[in-house]
């Protein structure tokens, strides 16, 4: 083989890798276009983001660099940030918090997403199960969901009472000047969308079997009682909006647009800047003349059926 051959098949095998990371992306984005003919003959339509592709993608790797090294400087200086997503069932947070994440170190930031509380949890002080998962020092937490289900799900489905409401829009201000004091950085977000547009999307969860574990019960009495849940939403940032953890509203019926929105946002929010780094050598192998490899059974290899 000439140095040639050899500098092609690195660059080929360099191209590979960063296709696979391309086609990482793309396999999300089509699952998030497949739409089932059951649900395009109910709705008669076929909807598509304003976004061109490639400006997509472009944008969505590069502020994923960037988040990068956001990350890196949240360790390097022992940063604690929380990430609140907020919105109605359908909203686009889940697909946010992906793309947020999808290339960070799992270790350094991580994503919250608690179930309903058990019966003991119910008689503990509201805040109490969510500060263990509160960040450390170098770490990132991403709550999709969070505290303010008092606010809301809880409010419009009856599971807090009127006055357990109100203790929570008495507490949860001094509650999140705590954690700033505290030396954590608060960023909340609430994820707009439509009545036409969450209708859509809960049509599409119904129709195709791969997201019908997305909707539950409760997100169809949410879709039952969308003005009261409006009206409690409009409660909830008119209250909670404090200037030391302020609400930031990502429209989202365009779920392409609203990922970069809000990516782009998270960055600007947290001056955050380039760490040093020492540059990396790749140790040389140790080879043994000694060694041989033993022969692995065949039946211990997973069949190459592709």
């Amino acid at each position: 083989m000439t140095a040639n051959d050899s500098e092609l098949n690195d660059t080929s095998w360099v191209e590979a890798e960063l296709q696979d990371d391309f086609d990482e992306e793309l396999e999300l984005e089509l699952d998030d276009e497949r739409i089932s003919e059951e649900m395009r003959a109910i709705t008669g339509v076929r909807r598509t983001s304003s976004l061109e592709r490639r400006t997509y993608f472009r944008e969505l790797f590069r502020l994923q660099t960037e988040l990068i090294r956001l990350q890196d400087w949240v360790a390097h200086t022992r940063q604690k940030v929380v990430v609140l997503f907020e919105g109605r069932d359908a909203a686009g947070k889940g697909g946010a918090i992906k793309r947020i994440t999808q290339r960070l170190n799992p270790r350094l930031c991580r994503v919250v997403a608690l179930p309903a509380p058990t019966d003991r949890e119910k008689t503990q002080w509201y805040f109490q199960r969510y500060v263990p998962h509160l960040p450390a020092a170098g770490e990132i937490v991403l709550f999709d969901r969070s505290w303010y289900n008092r606010a809301g799900v809880e409010r419009v489905m009856g599971f807090a009472t009127p006055d357990e409401v109100e203790q929570f829009f008495n507490d949860v201000p001094e509650f999140e000047r705590m954690l700033v004091r505290s030396g954590i950085k608060v960023i909340k977000y609430w994820f707009s969308i439509t009545d036409q547009e969450q209708q859509l999307r809960f049509l599409m969860r119904i129709h195709d079997p791969v997201k019908q574990w997305k909707l539950s019960p409760m997100d169809l009495q949410s879709r039952v009682r969308w003005e009261y849940y409006t009206k409690v939403k409009e409660e909830m940032l008119e209250r909670t909006n404090i200037p030391e953890s302020p609400w930031y509203i990502v429209e989202g019926n365009d779920k392409k647009r609203a990922r970069l929105n809000c990516i782009h946002h998270l960055l600007q929010k947290i001056p955050y800047e380039e760490v040093p780094h020492e540059p990396i050598p790749l140790p040389e192998r140790v080879f043994n003349p000694d060694y041989e490899r033993k022969v692995i059974a065949p039946e211990l290899y997973v069949p190459d059926v592709y």
